[in-house]
């Protein structure tokens, strides 16, 4: 299997050590940062070429060809929008930048089906860090420009289930608490919070995959916001039982 991984491996090292690029670079397309960099989800109009991460596009050169090779685009002022390597119009790996020359997002192959994609602030802080799997979202994890942990999900390989969801405020507070506590029975831990950082509910919940849901499964309890216990319920399935 060793001569298979050399390629990429190949490609990965020379791409991350900024080597120089080989053959002969395609004239950069150009185009004004205001018409393709969204505020809230950055630069995303060549997600479409990439198949790993469910892409269905096809980038041609100007001959009408699949695109090959090293290819990079610009800024109407001439600063680096994007550089990436193409096989048969599919993006393999790439950077994009913002016009101040920081990178907006980064993508690389880890293997045949695994993948990592990195997105940034344009102060170059880490704004999201995606791992995916044959095409899904395996982990994914959040930031706030402040640097604190905004969101974490994480899903089994098959992405028929969620092992992992958690939100938390700009100070670092929990939010949404929801993680699997046992593997073999897919059942889960749920805890919400008050803005304050009380506990506001908690109980146990059990994934259904005839329903394909979540439910509530065990002892619930809630409680107001100065952490005095209000109710204690039980449920089964779904159902509170009276």
């Amino acid at each position: 299997m060793k001569h298979i991984f050399t390629p990429i491996l190949l490609l990965i090292i020379s791409f991350n050590a900024k080597a120089q690029f080989f053959g002969q670079i395609p004239e950069p397309v150009k185009y004004k940062a205001s018409k393709v960099i969204d505020p809230e989800y950055g630069i995303t109009m060549y997600e479409k070429l990439n198949f790993a991460i469910g892409g269905d596009s096809v980038r041609n050169d100007k001959r009408g060809y699949a695109a090959s090779g090293w290819i990079q685009d610009m800024y109407e002022n001439g600063s680096l929008i994007h550089k990436g390597y193409y096989e048969e119009g599919h993006l393999k790996i790439y950077k994009n930048f913002y016009e101040n020359g920081n990178v907006e997002r980064a993508f690389k192959v880890i293997d045949f089906k695994k993948s990592n994609q990195q997105i940034f602030y344009p102060d170059g802080k880490l704004k999201a860090d995606i791992t995916y799997y044959d095409g899904g979202v395996l982990m994914e994890t959040d930031y706030y420009p402040n640097g604190q942990i905004e969101y974490i999900e994480e899903s089994s390989k098959n992405m028929e289930y969620v092992i992992q969801r958690k939100s938390f405020s700009q100070d670092g507070k929990p939010q949404d608490i929801f993680e699997m506590i046992d593997p073999k029975k897919k059942i889960y831990s749920k805890k919400e919070y008050y803005e304050n950082g009380n506990i506001k509910a908690e109980g146990t919940m059990k994934y259904n995959p005839a329903a394909i849901d979540y439910q509530k499964d065990g002892i619930w309890k809630t409680y107001d916001e100065n952490g005095k216990l209000l109710t204690t319920e039980t449920w089964q399935a779904g159902e509170e039982k009276k």
